[in-house]
């Protein structure tokens, strides 16, 4: 008795056990059919089985033969058969979920998804993809697409680019997503910026020496400027000189969104470094409302005098009517206060330690930071002016707040401290995606680093929420790290020239994230077929 496989017409291989009789093969029993070379393997272990119990043969001796087998074909498997398959089944849903896998660009995809699972310069993803996704890209390849990813006009103008750039395609599904999360209703927005540092010397058009919000004053840095709606969902972004003033950059990029998305008229909330007289005669010139961050000890002494005549307590606010339009609205807590007067005394305390030291000059005598403590006694001594230091002690806990809007006091305050919403952004970015230091030289390059991180954040945003609604004991980052470990083996069975890939067994923690994330995706699906 034999097993025979017994190819059909229909491109099937049937699986047959067969005895000779007279010279002559019979058919003993048929075992079904098979379509791939792995249900025809199992079927001729089916078979032989057959054979055993037919001939009254001990299994055993089988089962040794089987064994050996086994191991040698475990011994044929290497390292690069093995791939971390995590990032891709959990990052890579949300990516499609999005609406980013439109973007007929796989080298995209692929430096979206490593910047969220490892973090690093352009030459680490390179290693990374070859070493854990089997993927080869050359540096110059990689660069090569960076220059290509946002194309610009004369003179780095981003509001001249081309309809088919990657870029425009990010902001265009990064729009469409946040406008559907809210409901279609965007009806508050936040921006503020930040600045990125580069590891070089040397400055260009783009790269500029300036006030480095990193600390990093020697370093050529650029200014990147963040427009998100509530919950921090984002709408758009762009980059500037690095030494360019902060508060030059607002209008334009609101004005730009408006028109390009046709946004309305949301209340436009920023801090206190984008105030300006010009930006608010735009701000109400183009129809805006607005709740700014205010600097209650840089008014007139008349409106300082009546805010510290108020006497807030923990918790209280008050009004002051700047004209028809605008409204000054000053709160008071117990909790910035004790805030403001801790970081007083670390100033004073700096101040001392460098009059100790003689590094202090006349040059050092300005109103930046706690250097407005500083006075001169006489020609070359310099003093702390503690009469300075009490003055500034009435001030604490006290937060001003500059609007147009008609809102009570209380919900303009607490729209402000959303804020949070873009500093968060910001610190997820530096922090979790690394979008700093930038090693990167040409601004095409920079502005592709940028777009990858941006398309980045809006992954993360999503894995958050989704973590959120099911209410999942881990956090963001514990489902990053996660998703390290979550491996597919790729193999080809000894009678099988088809390459065959599984994804191993997951745990507990990997298996309730890859659930999430089937139902979340699976979730979006139905409510955009249920749309259409």
């Amino acid at each position: 008795m034999f097993v025979r496989r017994k190819p059909n017409k229909r491109g099937t291989v049937s699986v047959q056990v067969i005895a000779k009789k007279r010279r002559l093969n019979k058919v003993l029993q048929s075992f079904g059919v098979g379509r791939t070379e792995a249900e025809i393997v199992r079927l001729e272990e089916k078979a032989r089985q057959f054979i055993r119990e037919r001939q009254g043969l001990s299994n055993e001796l089988f089962e040794d033969e089987d064994e050996l087998k086994l191991e040698s074909f475990i011994s044929s498997l290497s390292n690069n058969q093995l791939q971390v398959i995590g990032p891709e089944l959990i990052f890579g849903r949300l990516y499609d979920k999005i609406g980013y896998g439109t973007i007929k660009e796989e080298m995209f995809r692929h430096l979206v998804i490593t910047r969220l699972f490892n973090p690093g310069s352009k030459l680490k993803t390179i290693d990374y993809l070859y070493r854990y996704q089997g993927i080869y890209y050359s540096s110059d390849k990689i660069y090569r697409f960076l220059d290509t990813l946002c194309h610009r006009g004369k003179g780095g103008d981003n509001h001249h680019q081309k309809d088919t750039d990657i870029k425009t395609q990010v902001e265009q599904i990064t729009f469409n997503h946040t406008f559907a999360v809210l409901k279609g209703k965007i009806k508050v927005v936040f921006y503020d910026m930040t600045t990125l540092y580069f590891e070089s010397s040397d400055e260009d058009d783009l790269r500029k020496m300036g006030f480095s919000k990193d600390g990093k004053h020697q370093c050529p840095q650029i200014f990147l400027g963040l427009l998100v709606a509530s919950g921090g969902n984002p709408i758009g972004y762009d980059i500037y000189e690095g030494n360019i003033f902060e508060g030059n950059t607002f209008i334009p990029i609101l004005q730009a969104i408006e028109k390009k998305y046709d946004l309305g008229k949301p209340i436009v909330i920023a801090d206190s470094g984008l105030l300006s007289k010009k930006n608010i005669e735009q701000l109400e010139k183009s129809g805006y409302t607005y709740i700014l961050g205010a600097r209650p000890k840089s008014e007139a002494e008349t409106v300082k005098r009546q805010i510290l005549a108020l006497g807030l307590k923990d918790g209280e606010n008050a009004i002051i009517r700047k004209d028809k339009k605008t409204r000054l609205i000053i709160s008071m807590t117990d909790k910035r206060a004790s805030k403001d007067a801790h970081n007083r005394r670390r100033g004073l305390e700096r101040l001392r330690k460098k009059i100790q030291s003689g590094k202090l000059t006349k040059a050092n005598i300005n109103n930046k930071g706690y250097n407005k403590y500083l006075k001169m006694d006489g020609k070359i001594s310099i003093s702390i002016d503690m009469n300075k230091y009490e003055a500034d002690a009435l001030w604490d806990g006290i937060k001003g707040y500059l609007t147009n809007t008609k809102l009570q006091a209380k919900n303009v305050i607490a729209n402000y401290a959303n804020l949070w919403y873009i500093e968060r952004a910001f610190r997820m970015n530096k922090t979790d995606l690394r979008i700093r230091p930038i090693y990167h030289r040409l601004r095409n390059r920079i502005d592709g680093h940028i777009c990858i991180c941006f398309t980045a954040y809006c992954i993360m945003l999503e894995a958050e929420r989704m973590l959120k609604l099911y209410k999942a004991p881990i956090s963001l980052i514990q489902a990053q790290e996660i998703t390290k470990n979550m491996y597919q083996l790729s193999y080809q069975l000894p009678y099988s020239k088809k390459t065959t890939s599984k994804i191993l067994n997951m745990d507990n923690e990997q298996q309730m994230l890859y659930d999430m994330v089937l139902r979340w995706t699976a979730k979006s699906t139905k409510t955009n077929c249920a749309k259409k």
